[in-house]
């Protein structure tokens, strides 16, 4: 092997040690390197073989509010095995600890709780998705909160056009169910758009559970 082939196989291990480095690992939110994934720029998830075959009958996104991380790792998971883009959703003003206290009457989710009037004035950073009409599929996800969905995903919902498009809802939770806060949000679209019931993920959270509800879904891609 002379001194070119060398320098040439050598940067391309190189190469592949810093790509593998970037990757997430199963559920935590972390990367390998230890830092948290954030997950909120639109981009393209890792695809699995199931991922590249969905890819393959249109573009889905993955769109998800998150306030402490469970809603996001199972995004990330959707993601990766449907080869989707992920938007996170950030309201503007973000909510603080202390404003995610619902034992606080006074908190700030408190508050909007009992005044709907409040929820209609949540703004996010960004609402419309890039190149949104180029999507076919959409995964909604988000904490249930009093058991409906947590309503920065309202603003989401209320702000872009659904027609045309299959949308599955997802949530977290610590133990309630999905309840009816799937049909709210179709309700909320204006009927536009096909719209099914996903699950709500309660108690401990795994690559594998996550995995065998998509592949229970009946989606036409």
């Amino acid at each position: 092997m002379n001194r070119r082939e060398f320098l040439r196989i050598g940067g391309m291990s190189m190469m592949a040690l810093m790509l593998g480095g970037c990757g997430l690992s199963s559920l935590t939110g972390e990367s390998s390197s230890g830092q948290a994934g954030s997950g909120a720029a639109v981009g393209a998830a890792a695809s699995s073989s199931s991922g590249t075959a969905a890819a393959a009958g249109g573009k889905t996104l993955v769109v998800y509010y998150s306030a402490t991380g469970r809603t996001e790792r199972v995004a990330e998971v959707i993601a990766r095995e449907r080869g989707a883009d992920i938007m996170k959703l950030v309201p503007s003003p973000d909510y603080t600890e202390a404003d995610l206290d619902y034992n606080d009457t006074s908190s700030r989710v408190s508050r909007e709780h009992d005044d709907a009037s409040l929820r209609e004035k949540i703004r996010l950073q960004k609402a419309v998705p890039d190149n949104w009409v180029a999507y076919d599929t959409v995964f909604i996800g988000y904490p249930i909160w009093w058991g409906i969905a947590a309503w920065p995903v309202d603003a989401f919902v209320k702000t872009n056009d659904f027609t045309g498009k299959q949308v599955v809802t997802f949530a977290t939770a610590a133990s309630s169910p999905l309840g009816n806060s799937g049909k709210l949000l179709a309700e909320m679209a204006g009927g536009k758009g096909s719209w099914q019931d996903g699950t709500c993920f309660t108690g401990s959270l795994s690559d594998a559970k996550v995995k065998d509800w998509l592949k229970s879904l009946k989606l036409s891609n």
